[in-house]
């Protein structure tokens, strides 16, 4: 399953992954189903048919070839549902009856969470063999909680903006000056080439996704503040109002709101607008490469880095994916750590990367594959090595997504002329409020 799917979908565990797993969680023995006493189950959210599916079990294959005779990896395939339910409903109903498998997957956001409730065990111990300083900061990042890793991801994402090459240049752009990692477009610079591309093609200059109303604003727009010097919580996850609601933060939303404002960018967006050469670009994750060379292969296109602030001239991206993490009712979690080990570990990666159209998460895996994918792709995996940030890990972080989905919608109605400052104030407010109340269980 691609990182798509995982933000499309993150909103059920916002109404219901909090408070169960704070209320159900505990350690001790049990909870383990393996029959034999050196099989350790692993629960992962996707198909077995899919691309993600058959990369995984080759890696699962390859584990259990290496270890024959002395343990066993055996995956469970719980795809998640339309709805985002499935694989979480079936995680948080182990959680109250007490029969968490050996190892489960997880999104990256909700490391915190799972970690304060004691759903999963740190992995320190067990990593010290595991070449740590090979993973990308942004997976070591996510997967870390009150100083601890109690998740390692693997694979990762990243997201750029896609655009047009014909419509480019028929607007007069010249393709040999656009903007690099090195040298990225400001938001000023952004801003002139959407006014250009807006005023010659008659059409917004950009898809900006934010009739989303899903994780991917979160995940989409944190790096603008955060290129401004901003946050939305404090660096220990207990503190929004301050920081959500900052002089950065709040010139980094206005930024977002002046797109709408001067047209370069829509609330209602033409569905597939980018693919089909409506729009000149279009913000998006390494998920659309796929898409893109499998149903619009006539689309000439390609990938830039975000824009970054005029003040700090900083690039940041947008980083995170699925977890493996071993649960506090593993009675084997030295054989469930080797196997968490040996599926990120470069070859893993690489099994992953090249199957699922997805990121590595090594930089040994990047040096490896970097040859054998799009240029397109290659663009993303060198940005996410180099300017990924993983979102907040706040034990509340549901909440607070929900809470910065909102705030984005808000002030994008700009005939009602909203106050970007106090629409901060009050959704910062929200986050406090739910922060205080995760912490306090």
């Amino acid at each position: 399953m691609k990182m798509r799917k995982s933000l499309i979908q993150f909103a059920t565990l916002a109404t219901m992954g909090a408070t169960v797993l704070a209320g159900c969680a505990g350690s001790g023995s049990g909870g383990s189903s393996a029959s034999d006493k050196n099989e350790v189950k692993v629960w992962v959210q996707f198909s077995d048919e899919t691309a993600e599916g058959k990369a995984w079990q080759e890696i699962v294959d390859g584990f259990n070839k290496e270890h024959d005779g002395d343990y066993k990896v055996v995956t469970e395939y719980i795809p998640r549902s339309g709805s985002g339910g499935g694989y979480e409903d079936k995680v948080n109903a182990a959680v109250s009856t007490n029969s968490l498998p050996d190892i489960i997957t997880l999104d990256g956001p909700n490391t915190a969470a799972y970690a304060h409730s004691k759903v999963i065990i740190p992995l320190d111990e067990y990593l010290k063999d595991a070449d740590m300083d090979d993973v990308l900061d942004s997976i070591k990042q996510q997967g870390t909680y009150d100083g601890k890793m109690y998740a390692f991801g693997y694979s990762e994402s990243n997201v750029g903006i896609y655009y047009n090459k014909k419509m480019f240049k028929d607007a007069g752009i010249d393709l040999a000056s656009l903007p690099t990692i090195e040298k990225p477009w400001t938001w000023t610079e952004f801003n002139a080439i959407a006014e250009k591309l807006k005023n010659f093609h008659k059409v917004e200059a950009i898809g900006f996704k934010l009739n989303s109303i899903d994780e991917m604003l979160p995940y989409g727009y944190m790096p603008l503040i955060w290129s401004n010097g901003g946050s939305v919580v404090n660096d220990e996850g207990t503190k929004a109002e301050g920081y959500f609601n900052s002089k950065e933060s709040v010139e980094a939303v206005e930024f977002i709101q002046n797109m709408v404002k001067k047209g370069y960018t829509t609330v209602s967006p033409v569905e597939k607008g980018f693919e089909t050469g409506i729009y000149p670009m279009l913000l998006s994750g390494s998920w659309t490469i796929n898409d893109m060379e499998t149903n619009y292969k006539d689309v000439e296109y390609g990938i830039l880095p975000y824009p970054v602030s005029d003040t700090t001239k900083k690039l940041v991206s947008p980083s995170g994916s699925w977890e493996l993490a071993v649960t506090t009712k593993s009675e084997k979690p030295e054989i469930a750590a080797e196997f968490v080990k040996y599926a990120t570990n470069t070859e893993s990666s690489k099994i992953m990367s090249l199957g699922n159209s997805v990121l590595p998460i090594r930089k040994s895996t990047i040096e490896l594959i970097k040859d054998q994918v799009s240029p397109e792709m290659a663009f993303l995996m060198e940005q996410n090595a180099k300017t990924a940030h993983a979102r907040p890990v706040v034990v509340a972080y549901p909440q607070v997504s929900r809470a910065f989905q909102q705030a984005m919608q808000d002030i994008s109605y700009y005939d009602q002329n909203p106050d970007v400052q106090k629409v901060l104030d009050a959704r910062a407010k929200e986050m406090q409020a739910a922060i205080d109340e995760s912490l306090a269980k």
